[in-house]
């Protein structure tokens, strides 16, 4: 019987490899647009809805603000996005895409057909994968003593 402590027994690291694994199947096609993985994922969340407050961006992609900025002021720098701040509070910034931006959305279409190929898994092997790993995902957020997604203890 292997070990608990195996390191191939261990769920977290099947979920590392794989998520660096598909990280990297994304990247050739990326490269192709000029933009990160990270970016691609800001991207998706504003071609879902555009004119976003960046807490509602970091809430999306379950980011902090230290790690979103970066990303947004490259966006930015590369044409892809413009920041406002709202008219009717100064406090509150809005993240919009710009022409580039939206046009940047039919470049990319093909990208998730891609990938999917590539993984030789159906369509339907992988909504059940994703759907797993949102449950698994909501039970551990859930947990007692769990990092909730501002990272303290619930």
């Amino acid at each position: 019987m292997p070990s608990p402590l195996e390191l191939d027994q261990q769920v977290c690291f099947a979920l590392y490899r794989a998520s660096r694994t598909i990280t990297a199947a994304y990247r050739p096609h990326l490269d192709r647009l000029g933009i990160t993985y990270p970016q691609y994922l800001v991207l998706l969340a504003l071609w879902e809805r555009d004119a976003r407050g960046v807490q509602d961006l970091c809430d999306s992609l379950d980011l902090d603000t230290g790690t979103l900025s970066p990303l947004l002021k490259r966006l930015e720098a590369a044409g892809y996005v413009e920041r406002r701040r709202q008219q009717t509070d100064e406090r509150r910034v809005v993240v919009h895409l710009t022409e580039a931006g939206d046009a940047l959305r039919t470049e990319a279409t093909d990208i998730p057909g891609c990938v999917t190929r590539d993984s030789r898994f159906d369509v339907d092997e992988l909504v059940a994968l994703r759907e797993t790993l949102h449950r698994l995902t909501a039970a551990l957020q859930e947990a007692p003593g769990a990092l909730s997604k501002k990272g303290r203890t619930s």
